[in-house]
């Protein structure tokens, strides 16, 4: 079995739209998370999001690409340039080499409301412009960047809830691992148009902490009431370790382990067995125990049910080990289909960079999360391996182990 590294990242979030700033960020423990008032226009009971900064692609991109981007590929588009560039790959090494493509992705709401609407008033499908059919799918990601920068490999779309994300990085390093492919760019992106989350609105899924955006995500704490909807794109590029030595390609980072579950349970219920196993197979995949691991990158998405389970699984796992946990969701919210591939790149900064960045609005445990080992400011340290979790609506789970290249 061949070893998987990657060699290259992107993001664009919230918390920047490259990794400096977002490592800077990080470090600092600021928050990406405002108020937007067209949800509250539109009806939300609660406005909160991650305010994600919208790219302008005139002079990078075709008015006929462009026409075929959704709001979440325009994201990618801009992660996967910025990864590219740090891989080393241009233009001409695409041409020479194949790259598959596998994003996680699990909605397009947007120009699906448009379509309707169009239909709705004008009664004639011929209105509706060739842009919103590539728009308005699940694959919108992946289709867009694979014929934007030609890549001729593995192209598809993972649809996994909040775990799509971390399920593409997982299933790239499979097939890296098994020699079917020697390079994929793998990530997750999310919409954050007011269209695309009314529906977890109704089921009060959202902080209501409007007075005060930045303290409104409390990942673990005795007092969160719920979490705050964010997005934008990540994008990561795995490759094969001997094509990376071979090209000179800068290594940033192994993808050692992936473990995934799913629970069997309610539709939206959470489940701390299942988290277990999840971790439990990425720790074994990798060859590691719990004490290998400097620090947990926990899903925590400051919801009462998903917090719980989630430190009744690292408390079975981790009870007196050394690593340090965070949820970076306190910053971020939560960045629902691409928050796994997000937080494998802010992983992968805290490692280059010897930092853990803090568990943000954490003032009281509660009895689950009080036997746990957060990170309460930002810590100092060497890491070497990081362990990171991901689990979704549906009982979709997915952990990913990443470490230092030796």
């Amino acid at each position: 079995m061949r070893r998987v590294v990657v060699t290259g990242m992107g993001i664009w979030s919230c918390l920047g739209t490259n990794r400096e700033t977002v490592r800077e960020s990080l470090y600092a423990g600021r928050s990406g998370i405002g108020v937007d008032a067209a949800r509250t226009a539109y009806g939300y009971r609660s406005a909160l999001t991650g305010i994600v900064e919208h790219p302008d692609l005139k002079g990078l991109l075709s008015r006929r690409l462009r026409t075929g981007l959704s709001e979440q590929a325009e994201y990618a588009y801009m992660a996967a340039r910025e990864c590219f560039e740090q891989a080393g790959v241009d233009d001409n090494f695409l041409a020479q080499h194949e790259v598959g493509v596998i994003f996680g992705n699990d909605s397009s709401a947007k120009p699906v409301v448009e379509i309707a609407a169009i239909m709705a008033e004008k009664h004639d499908s011929e209105l509706l412009g060739s842009g919103l059919v590539f728009q308005s799918m699940n694959s919108t990601v992946t289709m867009n960047l694979s014929t934007i920068f030609h890549l001729r490999g593995i192209n598809f779309t993972i649809s996994s809830a909040c775990s799509s994300g971390s399920h593409s990085i997982g299933i790239g390093y499979l097939l890296i691992k098994q020699g079917l492919q020697d390079r994929i760019l793998v990530g997750g992106a999310q919409e954050t148009n007011y269209l695309s989350m009314s529906s977890f609105d109704a089921i009060g899924a959202f902080s209501r902490r409007m007075d005060d955006p930045a303290r409104a995500s409390r990942p673990f704490d005795r007092d969160r009431d719920g979490l705050v909807p964010s997005g934008g794109a990540a994008a990561l590029l795995l490759e094969d370790y001997d094509s990376a030595v071979s090209r000179g390609a800068t290594i940033l980072a192994e993808v050692a382990g992936y473990g995934f579950s799913s629970n069997g349970s309610a539709i939206s219920q959470p489940s701390d067995e299942g988290s277990v196993i999840a971790m439990s197979r990425a720790l074994n995949d990798a060859g590691l125990t719990t004490d290998d691991i400097d620090y947990i990158n926990a899903h925590a998405t400051s919801t009462p049910q998903g917090d719980q389970q989630e430190a009744i699984a690292l408390d079975r796992l981790f009870h007196g080990r050394r690593a340090l946990i965070s949820s970076t969701k306190g910053m971020t919210g939560h960045e629902c289909w691409m928050a796994g591939a997000s937080e494998a790149v802010y992983s992968i900064l805290m490692m280059q960079h010897s930092f853990v960045a803090p568990n943000v609005n954490f003032e009281h445990a509660d009895q689950y999360s009080e036997p746990l080992n957060l990170a309460l400011k930002t810590v100092d340290t060497e890491i070497d391996t990081v362990l990171s979790n991901s689990f979704g609506f549906g009982g979709t789970n997915s952990a990913i182990v990443l470490r230092k290249i030796k």
